[in-house]
């Protein structure tokens, strides 16, 4: 998982709120279990519209989305965050996440962050104004940083560091592997073991 420090980017105003899974990727498209391949899904039904944000060629490239509240609601789907990943976005900014969607998110390594409805509208603002401006997320210091905006946000302590690491739930299991290969070379023969794959 690439560590995710301090990131400057395009950022895109998206002025929708409630957008649900299936929104961010609709589930006619959940057809291979790959977290690859799903770039020109994200978004699908909307980017049919023309007036749409990312079909705004000023936005091309932006790795931060900056949205309403109750972003990622609805069904489990991690494929959300792999569409949201494929295209390029590094994190997401908006006042509330739908909680499984953020667990998903932070498990796989794109930056949810929460700030107040206020702060997202001023960020809207800035973006609507000088469309292609970028945006600065530290997560050392836990701030977003646009123009005169300088916003804090919280996230806890073991979270960033895996995030500042790079570690995902499975790099974390192999920084024990001596001591899971010694434990399975004690055991009994006859009881169930593990084989590590690398």
């Amino acid at each position: 998982m690439q560590p995710f420090t301090v990131h400057t980017g395009i950022a895109a105003p998206l002025r929708r709120t409630d957008v649900d899974t299936d929104q961010i990727i609709p589930v006619r498209f959940l057809t291979h279990s790959s977290r690859t391949g799903f770039s020109d899904k994200l978004f699908h039904d909307w980017r049919e519209e023309p007036d749409f944000v990312l079909n705004d060629p000023t936005y091309t490239g932006s790795t931060i989305l900056v949205a309403g509240r109750d972003f990622g609601t609805g069904s489990s789907r991690e494929y959300a965050v792999w569409a949201l990943q494929n295209y390029g976005f590094r994190a997401v900014i908006a006042p509330r996440f739908g909680d499984i969607f953020r667990g998903n998110a932070l498990t796989n390594g794109l930056l949810t962050v929460e700030l107040p409805t206020d702060t997202i509208e001023r960020l809207w603002c800035v973006l609507e104004a000088e469309p292609g401006h970028q945006v600065t997320i530290d997560l050392i210091e836990r701030q977003v940083r646009a123009g005169a905006i300088a916003a804090s946000f919280e996230l806890d302590d073991n979270t960033r560091w895996r995030l500042l690491e790079g570690l995902d739930h499975i790099d974390l299991t192999l920084a024990h592997a001596g001591t899971i290969t010694d434990f399975e070379h004690q055991r009994r023969p006859a009881l169930p073991s593990t084989t590590l794959i690398r």
